[in-house]
């Protein structure tokens, strides 16, 4: 088995920084907003204290209470696996072990609040005037930049790849 010293678990102290910093600023919010009342700060954003009880975009947040259960299975299975993903990932892959070490930091983040609060904290909210994407909170960023740059580190493989093949292919291998 790989230790911290080879693997991308080198990066697990992002994962903690994510998680850390996800839950403080959630408790803040709590603290600090009322529920459902936006504090404007600039023309598209604002706080607004919000719980999703559902999953991204709020997704069977409608339902009757399953899904606190369901979502909770699916974020732990998801986190394991990323554990595991990371302990067999080479050290200097370092753009795919940042990636995955904050996928798992905001995964662990929303987690954390289902298990304890039956719902995720949001609290970010961006908007054009009346239109309003969902609300958000820092594990749902981590979450999305991580993702965003694992669909990088997939097409720089590919360019890298087709790149190869191309040269092969020219000097007659």
């Amino acid at each position: 088995m790989p230790s911290i010293k080879t693997s991308a678990l080198v990066w697990v102290w992002l994962t903690v920084l994510v998680f850390v910093v996800d839950i403080a600023t959630k408790q803040v919010a709590e603290a600090w907003l009322i529920y459902g009342d936006p504090i404007y700060l600039l023309p598209v954003l604002d706080f607004t204290l919000l719980y999703n009880k559902g999953a991204a975009f709020s997704l069977l947040a409608d339902q009757p209470g399953w899904q606190r259960w369901f979502f909770t299975f699916i974020s732990a299975a998801v986190s394991v696996m990323l554990v595991v993903w990371m302990s067999r990932l080479p050290r200097h892959q370092r753009w795919l072990g940042i990636a995955l070490a904050l996928i798992l930091g905001g995964a662990l983040g929303n987690l954390f609040d289902r298990v304890l609060f039956g719902h995720v904290i949001d609290f970010i909210s961006v908007h054009w005037q009346n239109a309003y994407f969902p609300a958000f909170n820092i594990a749902d960023s981590a979450i999305t930049i991580g993702a965003i740059m694992m669909a990088i580190d997939v097409i720089r493989d590919s360019l890298r790849a087709s790149k190869s093949a191309t040269a092969s292919a020219s000097n007659g291998d």
